[in-house]
């Protein structure tokens, strides 16, 4: 089985939106969501759900569950077995806000811009 290298997407101030989020949950989310991004990291797109679910536009999310708290971490895939974490959120609606998948979506094309322009 090969297994996937994950890494957070940087802005361009150097910033880190996906593990800024990740710092701010309890230890106990935190680490939920840690194991569960090593589940991400060893299957890869063959990760389903529930613990991660296709939005479309090459996004997808991670859904971690901790007690009656519920986390996503939104991403996407890259060349060479990358997996690129862009954000998070605690979700508080059934349906994933539009606001963070447009986020995303935005940070995956500056991504994509920057790797091209390289």
């Amino acid at each position: 089985m090969q297994t996937f290298e994950v890494i957070f997407y940087d802005k361009k101030n150097g910033t880190e939106p996906a593990k800024d989020f990740i710092l701010t949950l309890n230890n106990k989310m935190r680490a939920k969501v840690l194991r569960t991004i090593k589940l991400l990291a060893d299957n890869g797109p063959e990760l389903r759900e529930p613990l991660s679910k296709s939005l479309g536009y090459g996004i997808f999310e991670l859904r971690i569950k901790f007690a009656s708290d519920t986390s996503r971490i939104l991403y996407f895939f890259y060349v060479d077995q990358l997996i690129i974490l862009t954000n998070g959120f605690i979700k508080k609606t059934q349906k994933t806000p539009s606001s963070e998948i447009n986020k995303a979506k935005r940070y995956r094309t500056d991504y994509l811009d920057r790797k091209e322009s390289e």
